[in-house]
């Protein structure tokens, strides 16, 4: 049982950023990921890759992928639901709304419900089952699309054991806070399997008014087989992984006003009430590696179906205003607030009668294909060659089915009424695709150079259901070339360069002379390490063309809008990514690893124009993306004995302006300033852990997030303002055989 954190490091492994982010695919680890040792400390792979190991992940023991890529340069996050539930992730300054502008997947493999057609990912894998998450951004990323600009984000899951072994993780904590996950995996029969299974709970941190809970209940389920064989000299192994999850959560879109904020930042106002996410997801993938001293290659065929509904407040029948502009003017709008509240009914004597209109966007997804990846090492007049190719053909759907229902607000309950319901939007969006792409690296004397292209072939058809004449077929093909190289200046330290073609497919729905969203990108840096220190340092600029930015229900709220995209012209995002590790020994019994991660990022719309997008409005040549942080910083500390560990974690963040421009009516009139109007708060987080060793009898462990229960804002899209988690302690027992 014993794998202490320390042992772990002094078997020569690497952690966080300073680890070799390199797949192989040999014996039972199709998407294994090899781990430099300390004979081979200096990475002099090309382009920007971070891993973060299963050690770094037991650490704190997160659930939130927020909190997870917290050590990661480069990341921009907005936060929402204070779990994560529906992660919001940019890198290198692109919007991070539902992170869909990045690359998703799950073992080297799509994950997000329909990437190409309907790229916001509303599923996302649940980070506790993972054993190391990747992240690829820059030239690095050239191996992983559609969405190219930013990067991607790659999550292991466990592999099938070579020998019997199993686990167990019970935790228990604050607001009904439940963990249960456990696996077994073994061989038999040259037929080796896995099983495990997580449930997550809890009751929420938010206080609902009227009574209620406000949290959530997910249960993800994997099960894995493979079977090896070695025939002349080539080893085979088969693989079959089948995975299910759900999730119901009371969750919302409205926030509130900034007055009641500040009162209690936990509130929730009672028409949220009926507020529910249902959602299930089914994957299968089938895969085969074959390899041997030259060759390796491996291919999956998959397919993921996704279906969900999320009933939530979609607006005030019998009112002009939005909920946004509702909550920003209460006194302005203060009966359609009584309502919202649950001061005052939706029937009133002598008052405007406003019902609650709820909208459900029941939604059915899936994504499936077959996709090759390979790695060729072959000598060319005494130069080494490793080819790495891969191809895809890919299809993905997106089914709309919205409806809304009316609701009543009564004694500060929100009731349904009889109304019949009426569907809003029905629509469907399908992608056919087929990607490729090839790239050599070739090492001359010190210096190893990687070049390679990726292509991206489209086929696209959207159609309106309740309108047969409104539909579409376009088809976009694009190439997208990149090089990068590292020079080795000594064995400790070497630098790095690159540049890359960025692109992000339109939707479906969207006309085919819109232009795409492309840029240049360029990056670069120098790493050292002499075994005991570790620093990175990588400056990027990204030049885009035109930015593009669509709208959704997370960052709209309107139905009418959804999917409707706007054009950002000419945009320049630059910054710097840093960090450091070091490991000091105390003693012979007790280390202090310690580093710090430090992010500056500036994004800047090179034009003036004004756009009906709500997060741009009027906008000023040399105008701020919006939810783009200037400053990212964080510290991590620990201290760890054979037996024992604790870790300490501060991050602090820089406020983020949630509109560029400034917001103007029909006659240009400005109704809200860009420059000096609504930011999120700039905050710092405190998080700590500690666990004890028992040996055989299994660990205990203990965290805090949020020590100090700072109380933030962290968005207020698309309806009012929204805090992060308050403090929440958590222990737990793991056991591991």
């Amino acid at each position: 049982m014993k794998k202490t954190l320390l042992a772990l490091a002094v078997a020569g492994i690497a952690t966080s950023a300073f680890a070799d982010n390199k797949q192989e695919t040999s014996g039972d680890n199709i998407e294994h990921i090899t781990i430099l040792s300390h004979t081979d400390k200096l990475r002099t792979e090309a382009g920007s890759t971070t891993l973060l190991t299963e050690v770094e992940l037991e650490k704190f023991e997160y659930d939130d992928i927020h909190r997870i890529l917290s050590k990661v340069p480069g990341v921009n996050i907005r936060e929402e639901d204070g779990y994560g539930l529906r992660p919001n992730i940019g890198f290198r300054g692109v919007t991070p709304e539902r992170s869909k502008k990045i690359t998703i997947m799950e073992d080297g493999v799509l994950i997000g419900p329909s990437p190409y057609s309907a790229s916001a990912a509303y599923y996302f894998p649940v980070p506790t089952r993972m054993t190391a998450v990747e992240v690829f951004k820059g030239p690095a990323a050239i191996k992983h699309g559609p969405q190219t600009v930013a990067g991607a984000l790659n999550f292991v899951t466990r592999q099938v054991p070579e020998f019997t072994e199993g686990g167990i993780d019970i935790a228990r904590g604050t607001d009904g806070y439940q963990k249960v996950h456990g696996h077994f995996g073994s061989v038999v029969n040259n037929v080796g399997f896995l099983v495990e299974g997580v449930n997550l709970k809890a009751d929420g941190f938010k206080e609902l008014d009227g009574g209620g809970n406000t949290g959530f209940d997910k249960n993800d389920l994997l099960a894995k087989f493979n079977y090896q064989l070695t025939n002349d000299g080539v080893d085979h192994t088969f693989g079959l992984k089948l995975s299910y999850a759900d999730e119901k959560s009371d969750e919302t879109y409205l926030g509130l006003t900034d007055a009641d904020f500040a009162e209690n930042p936990y509130r929730r106002y009672a028409a949220t009430q009926p507020a529910l996410m249902d959602t299930k997801h089914q994957q299968v993938m089938l895969s085969h590696n074959m390899s041997d001293d030259n060759l390796s290659m491996t291919t999956r065929v998959y397919r993921h179906d996704y279906e969900r509904a999320w009933l939530k407040l979609s607006k005030l029948v019998g009112s002009q205003a939005s909920l946004s502009a509702i909550l920003a003017n209460p006194e302005k709008y203060e009966r359609e607030y009584a309502v919202i509240s649950g001061t005052q009914n939706s029937v009133e004597s002598g008052s405007t009668t406003h019902y609650l209109l709820m909208g459900t966007n029941d939604r059915e997804y899936f994504s499936q294909g077959i996709q090759v990846d390979g790695n060729y090492d072959f000598s060319i007049q005494g130069v080494e060659h490793k080819l790495a190719f891969g191809v895809r053909l890919h299809e993905d759907e997106i089914e709309r089915k919205h409806f809304t229902e009316t609701y009543e607000m009564e004694d500060g309950f929100a009731l349904k009424t009889a109304e019949e319901a009426v569907f809003t939007t029905t629509n469907i969006e399908n992608t056919k695709a087929l990607s490729v792409y090839i790239e050599d690296t070739v090492t001359l004397g010190n210096l190893t150079v990687s070049a390679g292209v990726r292509g991206e072939s489209m086929d696209m058809y959207y159609t309106d259901k309740k309108d047969t004449d409104d539909w579409q077929k376009k088809k976009t093909t694009i190439w997208l070339p990149g090089v990068s190289g590292f020079y080795q200046l000594n064995d400790d330290s070497g630098l790095l360069f690159g540049v890359h073609q960025g692109f992000v497919p339109s939707s479906p729905k969207q006309a085919a002379d819109i232009e795409v969203e492309k840029s240049v990108n360029y990056e670069f840096g120098g790493r050292f390490n002499d075994g005991i220190t570790q620093f990175e340092a990588v400056a990027f600029f990204n030049d885009y063309s035109n930015l593009k930015e669509s709208c959704g229900f997370s960052n709209c709220g309107i139905d009418e809008a959804i999917d409707q995209e706007f054009n950002g012209g000419e945009v320049d995002v630059y910054g710097l990514e840093t960090q450091f590790s070091q490991r000091y020994p105390l003693n012979l019994q007790i280390d202090i690893p310690y580093g710090f991660v430090y992010t500056y990022t500036k994004g800047e719309f090179k034009t003036d124009f004004t756009s009906d997008f709500d997060q741009w409005g009027r906008v000023t040549s040399g105008d701020s993306l919006p939810y783009v942080p200037e400053h990212q910083f964080a510290f991590n500390i620990g201290l760890e004995a054979s037996e024992w560990y604790t870790n300490l974690s501060i991050k602090n963040v820089s406020s983020m302006q949630e509109r560029a421009g400034d917001l103007v009516d029909d006659n240009g009139e400005i109704i809200a300033d860009g420059l000096n109007g609504v930011k999120t708060d700039s905050a710092i987080t405190v998080d700590i852990s500690a666990g004890y060793d028992f040996d055989q009898y299994g660990r205990i462990y203990l965290k805090i997030d949020n020590l100090l229960d700072e109380e933030k804002v962290v968005s207020r899209r698309p309806y009012g303002a929204r805090p992060g988690k308050p403090r929440q302690v958590i222990f737990g027992y793991k056991y591991q055989f």
